[in-house]
């Protein structure tokens, strides 16, 4: 029987195979898309790791980086090897990639649908930083389980204010964030997907949303959104795939740390600073019609 001083656990290393269990039980490779390729992808579950690095991508520059500076695992909202890949030769980024993963014994993990579904998720991180209150309902289905959310702002705001509020929650990013509707209209209901969201409209339009923030919103279906709409809801904001899926990793990092020092495991966890979407430097138009657009 311990002393009311002494601990009831001895702290003890961390496994690889340690981490991702507690990983696994937050999102359960088991609830992702049918089509997604999720959880350890480099790595020995005998390893021992001490820092856990949380990215949006696995890219060569986040790898290196976490190479350089001794982190024993990067954990990754997208997947490395999503599509089949027949070498892994350096002459590719995928192959170097790889390469300096295997090379380097820095594991790799990748949560990726199994966050976006996952409570708390991807989503829920999206829809605080819209300013939801926690536990809204889910948006919509993949594969049977919910994924994205629905819920009202606690005083309706001017789409204007509302997508000023919303930047400022986000990560800088060149583009910015992208608006589709009237900047003086009231919204209240929002719906949110972190990513690409623009096969979801018809469940938006369901939902009764004044305003649905996602990214990667194409001119086509985007165009006929805002037909179907005559101009008034749901209005549209493209906040960016890279922007919307990094509010997650946070929270994602502090609850690994936090799980594991409840066993007696103590790691460290940290972001990656290195942005990871793809824009490099805005434009703007300076033409009549673009003048002419400007709110």
């Amino acid at each position: 029987m311990t002393s009311a001083a002494e601990p009831a656990e001895t702290d003890r290393a961390a496994r690889l195979a340690d981490v991702v269990a507690a990983l696994e039980e937050f999102y359960p490779s088991a609830s992702a898309a049918s089509w997604d390729k999720v959880g350890l992808v480099s790595g020995d579950p005998e390893q021992p790791v001490q820092r856990v690095r949380f990215a949006v991508d696995p890219t060569l520059p986040v790898i290196e980086a976490a190479r350089d500076d001794g982190v024993d695992l990067l954990v990754t909202h997208h997947p490395l090897l999503l599509r089949g890949v027949h070498s892994v030769a350096t002459t590719s980024a995928k192959g170097a990639a790889v390469t300096a993963l295997v090379v380097s014994d820095l594991a790799l993990y990748c949560a990726h649908t199994n966050a976006d579904v996952a409570r708390p998720g991807v989503n829920d991180a999206l829809a605080a930083a819209c300013g939801l209150p926690d536990g809204c309902d889910a948006l919509d289905e993949e594969d049977g389980q919910p994924i994205g959310r629905v819920g009202d702002l606690p005083a309706p705001l001017t789409l204007k204010e509302f997508a000023r509020r919303l930047a400022a929650e986000l990560p800088g990013a060149p583009v910015g964030v992208r608006v589709s509707g009237d900047p003086a209209a009231q919204v209240r209901r929002v719906a949110v997907l972190g990513g690409a969201g623009d096969d979801r409209f018809d469940v938006v339009r369901r939902s009764s949303a004044d305003v649905y923030v996602t990214a990667d919103l194409r001119h086509h279906p985007a165009l006929e959104a805002r037909e179907e709409a005559r101009g008034g809801t749901p209005y549209l904001i493209d906040a960016g795939h890279w922007a919307t899926e990094s509010l997650w990793l946070v929270a994602a990092a502090d609850r690994l740390r936090e799980r594991l020092a409840e066993t007696g495991l103590t790691v460290d966890t940290d972001i990656c600073t290195i942005r990871t979407d793809p824009w490099d430097f805005l434009v703007a138009g300076t033409g009549a019609a673009a003048q002419n657009n400007l709110t």
